[in-house]
């Protein structure tokens, strides 16, 4: 989400890509503790806090702004509903940790990931110090099949206006995290990651109303939108309802920075 995030492609290039950068990694960090231990370097120096990742995952669902979550297995909040996460192994990068931690509790493969913010409150989790990293994917959910994995209980899609309790802090996260959904509707074309290729101007502004969770004005949605010339009329027509066809449109990637 931000301009310096961390990604995770798709595709065989893209894990083979992230295979060999760990590989690189892993040899580097050996280099460097046994230079740290030439300069006796002492490492138990200051103390080291865990480092985790979560993914939360958004997709529109029955008219409904939804979010993938877990049950926890274990101690703690054992039972409880939660986003998708886990520690960060010593050799490992942020990138892989949460594509690793996705598919091992959700059984969720090759989903691009943007970063989206640290969390780092002293007190947020009860094992130990603890920072994590949330990363965040918008996407299609009938793309995916999602299952309880071997780190999970089960698995569901809930929305995000009506969430069980959340262990440790995820319910802030969550509200962080639509927070800057809403914002980044008004300059990016972050809505358009929830539509098919091609989509009437009903079902963008379907959109917006979700995430913003409120009614807008058909008249003055249509005329910012069209205005900005981010969208290709395809030419195409589609029914909806009883209502006459109404034109179909796709994204023009080439106008992104107009919105």
């Amino acid at each position: 989400m931000e301009e310096h995030s961390e990604t995770i492609g798709s595709g065989n290039n893209g894990i083979g890509s992230l295979e060999e950068t760990q590989e690189i990694r892993q040899r580097r960090a050996l280099a460097e503790l046994a230079e740290a231990e030439a300069h006796h370097y002492d490492v138990n120096k200051y103390e080291r806090p865990s480092v985790t990742v979560d993914v939360l995952m958004m997709s529109l669902r029955q008219r409904d702004l939804q979010i993938l979550l877990i049950k926890r297995r274990s101690w703690p909040y054992e039972g409880m509903w939660a986003i998708p996460g886990g520690f960060v192994m010593m050799n490992e990068s942020l990138e892989a940790a949460a594509k690793r931690e996705l598919q091992e509790e959700t059984g969720v493969q090759d989903v691009y990931l943007e970063q989206l913010y640290t969390f780092g409150d002293p007190g947020r989790d009860p094992r130990t110090r603890v920072v994590t990293v949330v990363y965040f994917a918008l996407l299609d959910s009938e793309r995916l099949q999602v299952r309880a994995a071997s780190d999970a209980t089960d698995v569901g899609w809930f929305s995000v206006y009506e969430l069980p309790q959340l262990a440790f802090d995820h319910q802030g996260i969550i509200d962080y995290a639509l927070n800057r959904l809403r914002n980044k509707l008004e300059y990016t074309t972050i809505a358009f990651n929830l539509l098919p290729d091609h989509f009437t101007l009903r079902e963008l502004q379907s959109v917006y109303e979700i995430i913003l969770h409120k009614r807008l004005d058909k008249r003055n949605f249509r005329k910012k939108i069209l205005s900005t010339n981010v969208l290709e009329d395809t030419g195409e027509k589609k029914m909806e309802g009883t209502h006459r066809p109404a034109r179909l449109y796709r994204f023009n990637p080439e106008a992104e920075h107009k919105l």
